[in-house]
């Protein structure tokens, strides 16, 4: 599975892009054999700091169900 992880400059300074895609690597590797091989792309947004970690995973998990990316 080859991922890459986006954050615009609307997310923050480098170190809070940095912060943000970190905060969504670590919960995609939670997932990581329960999501089917491919390439994916990951957009940070900006209010991703306003969201707790579970939250996160709950927004993930809708998102990967909703597109059938789980095996």
């Amino acid at each position: 599975m080859q991922l890459a992880f986006v954050a615009s400059k609307k997310v923050g300074n480098a170190v809070k892009r940095a912060k943000a895609k970190r905060r969504v690597r670590a919960l995609i590797l939670n997932f990581e054999e329960k999501i089917k091989t491919g390439k994916y792309i990951f957009v940070v947004k900006e209010n991703i700091f306003d969201k707790s970690p579970k939250e996160l995973e709950k927004d993930f998990k809708y998102a990967m169900k909703k597109l059938e990316l789980f095996k």
